[in-house]
């Protein structure tokens, strides 16, 4: 029987840029040692591979420089990094080095620039793009970092928003956005997308409350399409029509100067991966390039809030194979330390696939196998990988360690699987560590969280002595955004 290896050697082309085995047949992770890391830390174990990202940062920006000098285009590009991705601060942090820029999602969002801006990490003249449907709160913030002097866009998402700038904003200038809904892929579930102003509607919200305002200035058009940069009739088709509709715009509105391209580029999720990032953005700028010289209008800037091609590429989970169990006569399960469930959300919920490779015994012969996780929920399982309906790993005796790896799990997991909070079957969470490398090449890593521990779970769960009665506690909004939230009625009477 074959060895793992030669598996993969006649699936795929092996090694690649990121993945490749040492001469202990034990895998690479960006010529990081996976097996000493899992010997320093054990598992289960989830990792950030920090240069990942401003690798990322800069490539992107070669993009469209290279795009920009191809077809002489005449507007800047501002990389944005989409928080909602990962909020953590080590995240954040190594993604303001780079000189790049934010959008938020939340009222929360502006606490963390906030606090970015008393560390010095954070300018006041950074772009702040602040998206999506806007509760009082979040609008409250926002308007309090415009008047601290911020450069922050709030983009409109309903008509009623503008509403509430108008009597909490107090300084001289209040750039606006406006978010447009776009149609979703033809198999989506509903035809429009739920956030974004209608295309019918944008003239006339610009004409009654924005044209005549001495402080309101309409700068940006807000572009989103939920699947992402990808080379389909559906994107050209939604982003032509974008496009002429800020030609439109911008004949009537000459402080309009730029469209922000929400909707990221695709990240890795398969070794057979096979994407040509260059001509599509070549081709975005080209086509924009074109529609405004047909309408004889300026190009605008453009601005992109990327977020899993951010950060997804530097995640990894790690897992210990704890058991095999052959349950009937052809279906053997590898137990793994941990859940899918509750670790990687998305692989259950979205039925997203990962590249999934052993982290050892690649010199072993190998067998098809299912993946198990430790819930007892019968979809915690993994099956399948990408590029192949089956999944394959080593054959190893009950005496032997075999561990496997996750890989580009950065965006996402601990937002959408409740980081710190309660788990599926209480499975606690795992360890973090990060890894960075000096100048000289030198890997460095450190514990960012240890396993969540059952204290903290007890907690929130209202035991122990630590449970904290919040019956009396009564939040208070600012009065303005009490009378709003009234008038929206989002606050029931």
């Amino acid at each position: 029987m074959k060895n793992y290896i030669d598996l993969i050697d006649q699936t795929i082309e092996f090694p690649t840029r990121e993945f490749n085995i040492d001469e202990n047949n034990e895998l690479l992770f960006n010529n990081v040692p996976l097996m000493e890391i899992i010997k320093q830390y054990g598992t289960p174990l989830k990792l950030t591979y920090l240069p990942k990202i401003g690798e990322h940062i800069e490539n992107s920006k070669l993009l469209f420089r290279n795009a920009i000098k191809k077809y002489n285009y005449k507007g800047n590009y501002t990389y944005c990094y989409c928080t909602k991705s990962s909020h953590f601060k080590f995240i954040v942090e190594d993604v303001l080095s780079h000189n790049v820029h934010l959008e938020t999602s939340s009222a929360f969002d502006i606490e963390i620039i906030r606090d970015l801006h008393k560390e010095g990490k954070l300018a006041k003249s950074n772009f702040i793009l602040c998206n999506g449907y806007k509760l009082p709160l979040y609008t409250q913030y926002i308007s309090e970092l415009i008047n601290d002097g911020f450069n922050c866009i709030p983009i409109l998402d309903n008509l009623k928003e503008i509403d509430f700038y108008e009597k909490s904003v107090t300084a001289e200038t209040v750039n606006l956005g406006i978010r447009i809904a776009t149609d979703e892929e033809p198999d989506f579930a509903f035809y429009t997308s739920r956030l974004g102003i209608r295309y019918s509607d944008v003239l006339e919200l610009y004409k009654t409350k924005i044209e005549n305002s001495s402080r309101y200035k309409l700068k940006m058009l807000h572009f989103f399409i939920n699947t992402g940069i990808k080379d389909s009739a559906y994107y050209w088709s939604e982003l032509s029509r974008f496009i002429y509709k800020y030609c439109e715009m911008k004949k009537v509105c000459p402080e309009l100067d730029s469209i922000d391209l929400g909707g990221g580029l695709p990240i890795q999720t398969s070794l057979q991966f096979n994407y040509d990032y260059q001509s599509m953005i070549d081709e975005i700028v080209e086509s924009i390039s074109w529609i405004c010289n047909k309408n004889n209008v300026p190009v605008p800037n453009i601005f992109t809030e990327f977020g899993s091609y951010t950060v997804g590429e530097s995640g990894a989970v790690l897992y210990e194979i704890i058991d095999q169990k052959l349950q009937n006569d052809k279906e053997l399960w590898y137990m793994i330390d941990g859940s899918f469930i509750t670790q990687l959300p998305d692989s259950w919920g979205m039925n997203q696939k990962y590249i999934m490779l052993p982290v050892n015994n690649w010199g072993s012969p190998y067998q098809k196998v299912n993946l198990g996780g430790l819930t007892c929920d019968s979809m915690d399982f993994y099956n399948t990988e990408a590029h192949s309906s089956d999944l394959y790993l080593p054959i190893f005796e009950e005496t032997e360690r075999q561990y496997v790896g996750f890989f580009h799990t950065g965006a996402y997991q601990e937002s959408l699987g409740g980081y710190g909070g309660i788990q599926h079957c209480l499975i606690p969470a795992p360890k973090h560590v990060i890894i960075d490398r000096l100048e000289d090449g030198t890997i460095t890593t450190r514990l960012f969280a240890s396993e969540q521990g059952s204290e903290g779970m007890l907690t929130i769960l209202g035991y122990g002595n630590n449970q904290t009665d919040n019956s009396s506690q009564e939040i208070i909004l600012p009065q303005d955004a009490i009378e709003l939230a009234e008038n929206l009625s989002l606050v029931e009477q």
